[in-house]
């Protein structure tokens, strides 16, 4: 039976979840930090770690965005086949909770309309948006600011499938060194593997948003999750690139089949407010 969802409830569902996710972190970065810190031995580390922790508890206190780059506003739909939508368009729907959200929840406005001629669109809009058809006759949908410190941080490399396991770990070890402090570490590494060129980037982008309590659901690439994390946690660039044992809070996968002739691998970097929000419209 088709079950019809007016647009209204799209966008006030983003607008929600655009000041939902600048202000509250989710809990399981929030646990990350704070196990991080429980095993921090060095003591200016251990000092930020507690500064991050107070920015985050002051956030909530004062109804306050938890970082001043509120990002651009990436938007995951996951719509069942039965759905139907009505009184509008579901993109505009989208970048209309976006506009309102950015508006009501005093969020700074950083998308501008022309990559080179720079003019800012005022409202944070248009949306970055990605669509899925699933079963059922509801629309999950997940909004995750992502801010351009650690963005610009992002990597992907065209390996060939000779490069194998070693290959993919170089690579995403590369990537983070060079990032070292820029992406205000800890961060959470979102890794992609497979696919191709864009739909690699994507995975990477998807992963950042999986709970970091929820290793990859396939013991292999579960094992490399925490091989990674170990090795990026060796380099020492530490909470804010201070040093320390605490370069990231979590090393998260997701695959994707691919050709015969490739291994692609991206790394997307969220910061140590890697920030993102759900719910369910029906």
């Amino acid at each position: 039976m088709i079950n019809e969802i007016s647009c209204e409830k799209i966008t006030a569902a983003v607008e929600r979840l655009c000041i939902t996710a600048n202000k509250q972190l989710p809990d399981d970065i929030k646990d990350g930090i704070s196990s991080a810190l429980k095993c921090e031995s060095c003591d200016l580390a251990a000092s930020i770690l507690k500064d991050l922790q107070k920015n985050i508890d002051a956030a909530r206190e004062y109804d306050l965005p938890i970082c001043q780059d509120t990002g651009m506003a990436v938007v995951f739909l996951e719509i069942g086949q039965d759905v139907h939508f009505t009184d509008g368009s579901l993109c505009d729907a989208v970048n209309e909770g976006v506009r309102r959200g950015y508006e009501k929840g005093l969020l700074r406005k950083s998308v501008v309309g022309d990559p080179l001629n720079r003019l800012n669109t005022g409202d944070n809009t248009p949306a970055i948006i990605h669509t899925v058809i699933t079963k059922g006759d509801s629309v999950k949908i997940t909004v995750a600011p992502k801010g351009f410190g650690s963005e610009n941080m992002s990597g992907i490399k065209m390996l060939k499938p000779a490069d194998g396991r070693e290959g993919v770990v170089n690579a995403v070890l590369d990537i983070v060194k060079k990032a070292s402090n820029n992406p205000c570490p800890p961060m959470v590494v979102g890794v992609g593997i497979g696919g191709d060129f864009e739909q690699c980037a994507l995975l990477a982008k998807k992963a950042l948003c999986r709970d970091t309590r929820i290793k990859n659901g396939d013991e292999f690439y579960a094992l490399l999750e925490a091989e990674l994390l170990e090795k990026i946690n060796r380099l020492g660039i530490g909470p804010q690139g201070f040093g320390g044992d605490t370069t990231a809070l979590a090393v998260n996968i997701e695959t994707a089949p691919t050709h015969i002739a490739g291994l692609p691998v991206a790394v997307n970097i969220g910061c140590h407010v890697t920030r993102h929000s759900s719910t369910e419209v029906k």
